[in-house]
């Protein structure tokens, strides 16, 4: 049974296609490798021994993704990640945000519905919630408008999902909003790869520790928390991976109760930055070299997952404990070094 993974290359993308190789799917990959790198399908292969079809091209570009389906007519399921995916890069570049992640899941779409391919799993974003007013935050937590054109561009892909499966019932849509992925696979054979300075937290504060960065910013210490930094809702990419698993079988078994559903997919505790420097100095034994800088626009003061839902109907929980996911972490960012 094949699965078409779209950002395939990319950090989820990657260890998704580990998962789903694992429990016997074949896959194909399109990912234009605009914040990936090619050398991650060997990765996949040696701890798969299998090696995924690879296809590189923009999904923007219409005219491409239905020639695609249209050579490819034996893929059952689809899983969404490609998308740009920084918070902040998100609102100095607003009009690409928009431009990349509505027209690629649109053009997606499409081609799917004429070519018959009727289920789709969505990489969506706690995002969508904004600053909640109660935490944790459940399915049913009204979504707010987002702090950032990024967590605008997830919102506006649900609706788009929503009303398409108002409109055509045959569309079995799945939309899976994932709090904070960090990690790397056990294996150290793939993990984050970054191009370039890192958006996201973790890969920064590895580099830190490995000395390519001078030092780590933390930036506000002034929020309202236990210890003034942001919290956030950090899941292993393994345990998130192993979740678009169950909920592709979900949709390929007929399960699902509606034709659009959405699903927290976190591990329901709430860890602050600090907290989170700690646990990795903890776990490795490494001094973290950071500095408290004022708040970055568009980042929410604290948001974690009440995963009920997800444990409940998808019988999906995550399972790996903070300080192995930082040591994984750890291992392979040595990995990267060695190979440098």
């Amino acid at each position: 049974m094949k699965i078409f993974v779209t950002g395939g290359t990319g950090y989820i993308g990657s260890h998704t296609v580990v998962e789903l190789q694992q429990s016997g799917f074949e896959v194909i990959i399109v990912d234009n490798l605009s914040n990936s790198n090619i050398g991650v399908l060997d990765g996949i292969e040696k701890i798969t021994g299998i090696r995924p079809e690879f296809e590189q091209f923009d999904l923007t570009d219409a005219v491409a993704v239905r020639d695609f389906f249209g050579r490819h007519r034996d893929i059952e399921a689809v899983i969404h990640f490609a998308a740009l995916k920084a918070v902040g890069e998100s609102v100095h570049k607003p009009l690409e945000y928009y431009q990349n992640n509505l027209n690629s899941l649109m053009n997606v779409l499409s081609s799917m519905r004429e070519f018959g391919v009727r289920n789709l799993v969505f990489s969506s974003s706690c995002t969508v919630y904004g600053q909640a007013d109660v935490l944790p935050v459940t399915e049913k937590t009204p979504r707010k408008e987002a702090e950032s054109p990024y967590g605008n561009t997830k919102a506006m892909c649900e609706d788009i999902m929503r009303d398409l499966a108002k409109a055509d019932q045959n569309m079995n849509l799945l939309a899976l909003r994932y709090f904070n992925p960090i990690g790397a696979h056990p294996s150290a054979l793939i993990g984050e790869l970054p191009n370039g300075v890192p958006n996201n937290l973790i890969p920064y504060l590895t580099q830190t520790v490995a000395g390519i960065r001078e030092q780590l910013s933390v930036f506000g210490d002034d929020y309202n928390t236990p210890d003034g930094s942001a919290v956030r809702d950090y899941i292993d990419v393994v345990d998130l991976a192993k979740a678009h698993v169950v909920a592709i079988r979900r949709l390929l078994d007929g399960k699902n109760k509606k034709n659009y559903e959405y699903f927290n997919i976190g591990t329901g505790n709430g860890v602050s930055v600090l907290g989170l420097i700690k646990a990795f100095e903890k776990a490795t034994g490494e001094k973290v070299n950071y500095k408290i800088v004022g708040r970055r626009t568009g980042d929410i003061e604290k948001v974690w997952a009440d995963t009920t839902l997800a444990n409940q109907e998808l019988g999906w929980k995550a399972e790996q404990p903070l300080e192995v996911t930082l040591a994984n972490t750890w291992r392979w960012q040595q990995v990267l070094d060695k190979k440098k």
